[in-house]
């Protein structure tokens, strides 16, 4: 077995920590005042986390334009996060990353924006592949006056005066923002369920009785290309014996096909404490679990993005990734993560996996017992 490297300290991470206002940065145009802005496309293909980050960014651009009407252009895995949004008057996605990455499918994006003249175009995306389509939408003469992007790079015309490096996604995009004269004011995540979402989670409450003592949810998985970032069953197991002390009676387990067998594994090791939801609900019936939870206790995991909208106290467990970078957004969510030489490494893949198995559920519990 690979020796354990030590580590003596484990540090917190709160959002004055990983975020700050968009300093340094003035308004290239106040876009708020422009009247003639009818029509408005954001552009958000980023994974789960990111896409849930960026709601609270959408809130903003939506508060500064009240009578605009705003589409968004998602990835297909996404679409029905927004699918009761009434932010949005349409909601259209193009497979770019599998079945339409090729001509077609840039094709079919680039006639589908030009179709809807749109009067600004949002980029909260700005990678290649969407500066290389608003770039040719630029040389055929269909732009809108204002592209906003995320970086100071053409073909955007309002964007930020410097890049910022090594930065929280959410930073990066307030900024953006404030280069057009747009005021952030929201702090976390917004996402609008259903009510067939909601019912869907209140009778899961009410049939695990979930909804007569107080339970915390595990986010214990993450996706399958990021193991390392698994705080491990041993641990998960071990804090929810020891937070039944705290007056905790049961724990959830919530996750998709990835985490599945973490998620058995620490049902089967817990029969009589734990509920294993992994697999059970849709993504928009989970915020109002998560609301009914007493506390949340993450991986770096794109759900715990999810569960930041949700209010809930929660703690965020970080060892190969850097929370100045990942953490979710909100005044209730805490990262902490060991003080070790190879920490923020970002290795799929690692012999001795310290960061996490130094990090014991003992070590874990003071935190939670300050959020409570």
């Amino acid at each position: 077995m690979a020796v354990l490297i030590p580590f003596q300290e484990i540090v917190e991470f709160r959002d004055q920590d990983c975020f700050v206002q968009a300093a340094n940065q003035t308004a290239v145009i106040d876009l708020p005042q422009q009247s003639n802005i009818k029509r408005i496309l954001i552009i958000k293909w980023g994974g789960m986390g990111d896409v849930v980050i960026s709601t609270a960014i959408i809130e903003d651009i939506y508060n500064a334009f009240p009578n605009a009407e705003i589409h968004l252009n998602a990835m297909p895995p996404w679409q029905s996060l927004f699918e009761a949004d009434p932010r949005f008057s349409k909601v259209w996605t193009v497979d770019l990353r599998n079945k339409e990455r090729g001509i077609q499918g840039s094709w079919r994006w680039l006639t589908t924006v030009i179709k809807h003249q749109y009067d600004l175009i949002i980029d909260l995306q700005t990678n290649d592949r969407s500066r290389m389509l608003l770039s040719l939408l630029k040389f055929s003469g269909k732009s809108p006056k204002y592209l906003l992007g995320n970086h100071p790079v053409f073909p955007y015309n309002v964007r930020q005066s410097s890049p910022l490096k090594n930065a929280h996604s959410f930073q990066i995009m307030r900024r953006t923002l404030a280069a057009a004269g747009i005021a952030t004011s929201t702090t976390t995540p917004m996402l609008y369920s259903s009510q067939d979402n909601q019912k869907q989670a209140l009778n899961l409450l009410e049939s695990y009785g979930l909804n007569r003592q107080p339970f915390a949810i595990f986010l214990c998985g993450s996706h399958a290309a990021g193991l390392a970032k698994r705080w491990g069953v041993t641990n998960f197991v071990e804090l929810a014996n020891q937070i039944k002390h705290q007056g905790i009676y049961q724990v959830v387990l919530v996750g998709g096909a990835d985490e599945a067998p973490e998620c058995d594994a620490i049902a089967q090791a817990l029969p009589d404490l734990a509920v294993n939801l992994c697999g059970k609900t849709s993504l928009l019936a989970l915020p109002t679990i998560f609301q009914q939870a007493k506390l949340i206790i993450a991986n770096d995991t794109g759900t715990a993005h999810l569960a930041a909208a949700s209010g809930t106290p929660m703690l965020i467990i970080c060892g190969p990734t850097n929370p100045l970078r990942v953490k979710p957004i909100g005044a209730h969510v805490l990262a902490i993560q060991p003080e070790i030489e190879c920490k923020n490494c970002y290795q799929k893949t690692c012999s001795h996996h310290s960061c996490m198995r130094g990090l014991t559920a003992d070590k874990v519990i003071p935190f939670l017992e300050n959020m409570q």
